[in-house]
């Protein structure tokens, strides 16, 4: 009984902790996300995946309208001294908001972290 409170405690723990610190300030660089060679750094090999979607849950339209997302794959190697293995890959994700008429691409880095920001067009809650 010991064992199983203190694994949801823990879970409780890991689950509520953020992989990197949020600015609410706009993005100057219309690139930020959008360009594979300026992914958004959300960080947390271990928790990667959680992180990633965290992020783009905290996301809103220019008006604070809902999103969606979905993740469409992976791509571009690039090296990372985060990962056991020397490497790392984007994920790459589809993003729509309530009204919006285009869905954007969104390059995500799981393996490094950084400043989270709001990409061009969007908002951050």
């Amino acid at each position: 009984m010991k064992k199983i409170l203190l694994s949801l405690i823990i879970i409780f723990l890991v689950s509520c902790s953020s992989s990197s610190t949020v600015s609410k300030e706009p993005v100057a660089d219309a690139t930020y996300g959008y360009s594979k060679d300026n992914p958004i750094k959300v960080g947390g090999v271990l928790n990667g995946p959680i992180y990633e979607k965290e992020y783009l849950n905290s996301l809103t339209g220019p008006n604070g309208e809902k999103v969606w997302f979905k993740r469409n794959g992976s791509c571009c190697e690039f090296q990372s001294k985060s990962s056991e293995f020397g490497f790392g890959m984007l994920d790459i994700y589809s993003v729509v908001y309530e009204g919006s008429k285009d869905t954007v691409v969104l390059y995500l880095n799981m393996y490094e972290k950084s400043k989270l920001k709001a990409p061009v067009g969007f908002k951050m809650r």
